[in-house]
């Protein structure tokens, strides 16, 4: 069995130490933010988190852009030079063309260097939903499974990662077209808060809306009730836009209620960040559909 090494991208949110203990080499993205440009590295090397929702709290704006083929093929190659191949599981096609970038970069490299592999997998999943999905795949490459396989792992289970969260400010959601100007000023009065989804496509979809965060947390929790495959042995990622003390009560009550092998709190970053905002709580696991 060949080598190989495991790739995602910035938009997975895993802690950083989650993401060096299984070996994980993660591509930066690059956003703007008020008049200066960054990579988001998972060890927050040019911008803390806690700064990135500071700067949007007081109003700066942000941008977020794809990864481009040229870059793929950059942090690629050394290691198809070195002989390994490579299994990459990208950010969902439905909201960005970083995967389609990446096919592009995998064609000209397995060209350049016909014995090795580059495959490249739609997570269908973002931020911590397509973390789980790797780092559920890192687990299952540590039992020695090959690439081939391993790839055909995720696209069986991908469609089982549930993504639920609610927002704090409409605003973001509004900005990034997910929810409609008229929504947006209205759900702010009345205190609505969305429940949202990525379906089985990856796109981002508002499954119903609520009326106060209390409510919306508690209609995330049904929905792991109802949904989620053999609780007390899985590892579950609540992941938070700067509210870590609401990431922590609902760590809480996934514990009491479910009884889980384990809980995983990780910040949501820039690129995810940017169209969610600050406030944004998800709880994201295996369950029998999205």
């Amino acid at each position: 069995m060949s080598a190989y090494q495991l790739f995602s991208d910035a938009t997975l949110d895993l802690p950083h130490t989650t993401i060096e203990e299984l070996d994980i080499q993660v591509i930066p993205m690059h956003f703007d933010l008020a008049e200066n440009s960054y990579r988001h590295f998972e060890d927050e090397r040019e911008l803390s988190l806690e700064e990135f929702y500071r700067q949007l709290r007081a109003g700066a704006p942000a941008v977020t852009s794809q990864i481009t083929p040229v870059v793929y093929e950059d942090l690629f190659e050394p290691v198809l030079q070195a002989g390994q191949d490579i299994l990459y599981i990208a950010f969902s096609s439905a909201l960005s063309g970083t995967y389609q970038a990446s096919v592009l970069a995998a064609e000209e490299l397995e060209e350049k260097y016909p014995e090795r592999r580059v495959i490249c997998v739609d997570s269908r999943s973002a931020s911590v939903g397509e973390g789980l999905l790797v780092y559920a795949a890192a687990l299952q490459k540590e039992k020695g499974i090959p690439v081939d396989a391993l790839a055909d792992w995720v696209v069986r289970n991908r469609e089982h990662v549930c993504h639920w969260f609610t927002v704090d400010d409409l605003n973001h959601l509004r900005r990034g077209g997910r929810i409609s100007p008229v929504m947006a000023v209205a759900g702010t009065a009345l205190g609505i808060k969305p429940v949202l989804r990525v379906d089985n496509e990856g796109n981002l979809v508002t499954a119903f809306k609520v009326r106060g965060r209390k409510k919306a947390i508690e209609s995330i929790l049904d929905q792991m009730e109802k949904t989620a495959i053999n609780p007390k042995d899985q590892v579950v990622i609540i992941a938070h836009g700067d509210c870590k003390e609401d990431a922590k009560s609902l760590k809480h009550m996934v514990k009491s209620r479910f009884h889980v092998k384990d809980e995983i709190i990780s910040y949501v970053g820039p690129i995810i960040g940017t169209h969610t905002g600050p406030g944004m709580l998800a709880l994201v696991f295996f369950g029998t559909e999205r």
